[in-house]
């Protein structure tokens, strides 16, 4: 009798288990912008699955300043969001003057703004033109942040350091800023517009950088909500949030600027949300230059928290005690739970602090907007392509120091 011959069907293609790769971004990856990991699950070139890992530079910031004075816990701040540290210094500050009950000077008001809105230029011009590295476009980086170095030229002037600035005091600034200063702002002000256009004629309406982003990464404003997203990320998504408007610090209302939104939420609204938030920055920066009073001090009536001037300390008794105490970390602050919040480069960073009545915190939670929005990076990447998960990332502006507090 003949052999019969063996015949293989194939199932229907529903009903084919599919074959799914895992792939590790990061946590040591030149893409990734940071120290921290992504399992992709891979059904070949499309995101199935993505697992974010965080910890890889964990520093334990929050225990870190529950063990410090007050006045020594700005330099903590500065590891959150390191691109735009003077922001994070000054939210600080806001936060212990709330608990202190200290009304600060309409001119250290109008300073603060001038340095947070630098530093927010700072911010955005970081994380815009590293979206054109990534979509191709080096161009525009290397020709945008060499105006980053004459932001830290400014920061260096007024407090000697340039990325983790420890800038500012408790009640003010600790000084005040030299008449070079005031001039280095002006010619950033006055040139800056010029470059900034040139960097939009690059990519705003580039073709190749459009398709590249356009439909990339998109989170509706429900969704953005539900993460409690904040800042441009959300502005970008359609919802009109602004902490500087909703709830006015360091004289914000005295100011006129616009809010710029998106519609989409995807990397290309995110990409142009923060280029309009740059013009608006200068206006504002302009308007306080504008309108900063002359004949007031830099900083508020504090000696508990604020240094005295050298000479006093060498030859009066009570400026060489009150220099004493306050490096020592020896000043008591009042009872008092209080939470303060700015808009940070990323969006919302708020500090809520418990005080027992000692020298130091008795609670302290830093709200960092990269932890909470990054939260949300497994949904908008889910069933795009690899490329598409790093430029998302990007425009979200990630920012590995607010990662882990």
């Amino acid at each position: 009798m003949a052999k019969k011959e063996q015949t293989h069907i194939t199932p229907p293609e529903d009903t084919m288990e599919k074959e799914y790769s895992t792939l590790n971004l990061g946590p040591t990856h030149p893409a990734t912008h940071g120290i921290f990991q992504n399992v992709l699950t891979m059904d070949g070139e499309i995101i199935h699955k993505a697992v974010p890992t965080v910890g890889y530079i964990h520093r334990a910031f929050e225990k870190l300043a529950e063990r410090r004075p007050y006045n020594q816990i700005t330099p903590i701040t500065d590891r959150l969001n390191y691109c735009s540290s003077p922001i994070n210094n000054f939210g600080w500050h806001m936060t212990v003057e709330k608990l202190l009950g200290v009304t600060v000077p309409k001119r250290a008001d109008y300073m603060r703004v001038i340095i947070m809105e630098l530093s927010r230029i700072s911010d955005h011009l970081i994380c815009n033109s590293v979206v054109g590295v990534d979509t191709g476009a080096m161009t525009g980086f290397l020709y945008i942040f060499q105006w980053r170095e004459k932001i830290y030229d400014i920061f260096e002037d007024i407090c000697g350091a340039r990325l983790t600035t420890n800038i500012g005091r408790i009640g003010g600034f600790e000084r005040e800023w030299k008449p070079e200063t005031f001039t280095k702002i002006q010619s950033f002000v006055d040139n800056y517009p010029k470059a900034l256009q040139e960097f939009a004629n690059l990519l705003e309406r580039n073709k190749i950088f459009m398709d590249r982003t356009i439909n990339c990464g998109p989170i509706t404003a429900e969704m953005a909500l539900e993460y409690s997203f904040t800042g441009p990320n959300l502005r970008a998504a359609g919802v009109d949030y602004d902490v500087r408007v909703a709830s006015p610090y360091s004289s914000y209302q005295d100011f006129k600027f616009d809010i710029p939104i998106g519609q989409s939420g995807d990397t290309y609204d995110r990409f142009m949300v923060r280029q309009h938030e740059m013009w608006q920055s200068l206006e504002i920066i302009k308007q306080a230059m504008k309108g900063m009073p002359k004949d007031e001090p830099c900083h508020a009536n504090v000696p508990d928290f604020f240094l005295p001037p050298k000479e006093e300390v060498y030859n009066n008794m009570e400026a060489l005690i009150y220099h004493f105490k306050i490096i020592m970390g020896e000043m008591d602050v009042p009872k008092g739970e209080v939470y303060h919040c700015v808009e940070g480069g990323n969006g919302e960073l708020g500090f809520y602090l418990v005080s027992d009545g000692g020298r130091t915190p008795f609670r302290l939670h830093f709200r960092r907007p990269c932890f909470i929005y990054y939260q949300a990076y497994p949904e908008m990447i889910k069933g795009s392509m690899l490329s598409d998960a790093i430029i998302t990332m990007s425009s979200m502006n990630v920012i590995a120091g607010e990662l882990d507090a």
